[in-house]
């Protein structure tokens, strides 16, 4: 058994390097991609003790079913595959197998869940419980309006630097999974409360990097984003699940409730496929015609 693990280790760490140089994956989807697959290889090397090149269909059946019998979710099984299929792509791109054994094996069927939401009006709830007293109160109100007006996922909008700030020409650039840019429009309520923000940070805007800073002076975690939302939401009296990703969910949103295409959003939210920005064509939004001008600009 000795052996086959190392051979696992050897192949694992090769497609570590192939996932992040080539692939220029994110580094949360590398940690998750190589989470799975130590998963995926102990549970070979236990059942069947055989290096990668000699792992057969019916052996990645099993791990399948064995993942549904422990009461995996359907998405947490749908990534598991995807992990599956990417490490033995990369077998046979390296020449190191003819096929791939996991080709065929299909996907577990699941209904799609649409977001949660947001209107307008929790949105200005919420950004409106922020006390702009203080340099961190300011901080928090100028984040929290990037994060929904320009519907950045919560790694966007902690990696943020002064350098992708165009104010001048109404946009910001971001940096998004795998590395890829996109230009973004940001609204003059949002450049507003950044300036304020920057203006008042410690330092001031020429000698730190990054937007949003915490109490000693380096970036923000994805954590305290959460934490500063849920207690803004808290305060507000919004009782719904509210994540930053919901944020960027009713920014989608509202861009379609405001007459942009699924193309344009597609963009802003920098997403691969249009099926994914396709969810959001299937909200309900009878709820929702609030003006949207004051916030997004489209």
């Amino acid at each position: 058994m000795a052996e086959n693990t190392k051979k696992w280790a050897d192949t694992g760490r090769r497609y570590a390097t192939y996932i992040k140089l080539e692939k220029r994956l994110a580094a949360n989807s590398v940690e998750a991609y190589l989470r799975d697959l130590r998963q995926f290889a102990h549970f070979i090397l236990r059942l069947w003790d055989v290096p990668p090149q000699k792992v057969e269909t019916s052996m990645i059946e099993r791990y399948m079913a064995w993942l549904y019998d422990k009461g995996r979710e359907k998405t947490s099984q749908a990534r598991a595959l995807s992990s599956v299929k990417s490490f033995f792509n990369f077998l046979m791109i390296n020449d190191r197998i003819e096929s791939s054994p996991a080709e065929f094996i299909q996907m577990p069927k699941f209904g799609r869940q649409l977001p949660d939401i947001l209107s307008t009006d929790e949105i200005d709830r919420i950004i409106a419980t922020i006390d702009t007293s203080s340099v961190k109160g300011l901080r928090d109100q100028a984040m929290l309006e990037v994060l929904y007006s320009c519907g950045l996922r919560v790694s966007e909008l902690i990696s943020l630097k002064i350098q992708d700030l165009f104010f001048g020409e109404g946009y910001i650039r971001v940096i998004g999974k795998g590395d890829k840019q996109r230009l973004v429009p940001i609204s003059a309520i949002a450049r507003e409360r950044i300036q304020r923000y920057l203006d008042q940070r410690p330092g001031g805007r020429s000698n730190i990097e990054t937007v949003f800073l915490n109490n000693r002076g380096s970036q923000l975690t994805r954590v305290m984003v959460f934490t500063i939302l849920k207690e803004a939401a808290r305060r507000a009296g919004i009782n719904k699940r509210i994540s930053p990703h919901t944020f960027r969910h009713s920014f989608a949103t509202h861009l379609l409730e405001g007459g942009a295409s699924i193309r344009q959003v597609q963009e802003m939210l920098g997403h691969e496929s249009i099926l994914t920005t396709e969810i959001y064509t299937h909200l309900d939004s009878s709820h929702l015609r609030q003006t949207v001008e004051e916030h997004l600009p489209i």
